[in-house]
């Protein structure tokens, strides 16, 4: 049974560490992958989900799939809410329960619409297992335990298996390198590559203040490592900000070790959700993707 916060939350800011420290990762992944997204590094995942998906677009397939949809030209806000809000379904009910399953419905039939080769849709699920990882090794307010790891890595393949992902490696390294191989070879400069990549640097930049917005550009830029730069045609930023960057990133962890430990999971609540507000009041995940209702539930 998944926990809600309780007894763990109230012994020490290392109780969740000391559950997943008792959990098996393969029989429990999703309880152990839950702990880590929705109460240990919520922000951290959702801060390393965003630049995964940003991460995928410098695949010329996959960026010129989204080109030709019009999607992230006319509504990048609507498919990044409709991509972020059923990951957040499955993580915090499951693949399994009702909700994860009305997700992974509107999942596969967004999919099923478009043709996209089974090495493309492996690649993107690499990014959801490896990305936060990599994210909170470097910038998390404690080190993941390897239960955490393979607990991602056998979520994320469960999920991959009910979306008809073939051919999914049952081996955490084996698809960490399939991973690295798939971006040396496939990442490119393309005009498609280009302009996605413009088109989702500026919605990062639509959240903040018009006046902070190229200061958010330079740092979105900083953040991105010499492959995906190179692949999005993407002018460096200045050479001092990633190291400024990382260095708030990590004095930000510093100070998380001191807080409570969380309490509550808030993955799949996202009131403030600029989509559909007030989320999950009032929706269901079949709400998501739906081009019917552009984005609200049908009265």
């Amino acid at each position: 049974m998944l926990l809600t916060g309780g007894s763990n939350a109230t012994r020490g800011r290392y109780g969740w560490l000391r559950r997943i420290e008792h959990l098996d990762p393969v029989r429990d992944h999703h309880e152990i992958h839950r702990i880590t997204a929705g109460f240990e590094f919520p922000w951290d995942y959702t801060r390393a989900l965003e630049f995964a998906l940003f991460r995928t677009y410098c695949v010329p397939s996959i960026a010129e799939l989204l080109q030709r949809t019009g999607e992230f030209e006319n509504r990048p806000q609507k498919r990044y809410d409709d991509t972020s809000l059923l990951m957040a379904e499955l993580l915090e009910h499951g693949y399994d329960s009702p909700r994860g399953k009305e997700s992974l419905r509107v999942v596969n039939r967004m999919h099923g619409k478009y043709d996209i080769s089974n090495d493309d849709m492996l690649y993107v699920l690499t990014t959801f297992i490896y990305e936060p990882l990599d994210w909170i090794e470097r910038y998390g307010w404690r080190p993941l335990h390897p239960n955490e790891r393979l607990a991602a890595f056998h979520f994320y393949r469960e999920v991959g298996i009910r979306m008809g992902i073939r051919e999914i490696p049952a081996d955490f390294q084996e698809l960490y390198r399939f991973k690295s191989e798939y971006e040396r070879v496939h990442f490119r400069n393309t005009p498609a590559v280009h302009v996605v990549g413009v088109y989702t640097r500026d919605l990062f930049c639509s959240w903040f203040p018009r006046p902070l917005r190229p200061a958010v550009a330079l740092g979105v830029t900083a953040m991105l490592d010499p492959l995906m730069l190179t692949a999005f045609g993407f002018t460096p930023a200045p050479g001092w900000l990633r190291p400024v960057a990382e260095r708030s990133l990590r004095l930000r962890a510093r100070a998380l070790r001191f807080f409570p430990p969380r309490s509550t999971s808030t993955i799949a609540h996202a009131p403030n959700n600029r989509t559909y507000p007030g989320y999950p009041v009032g929706y269901s995940p079949s709400d998501l993707g739906a081009d019917r209702n552009r984005g609200r539930p049908v009265a």
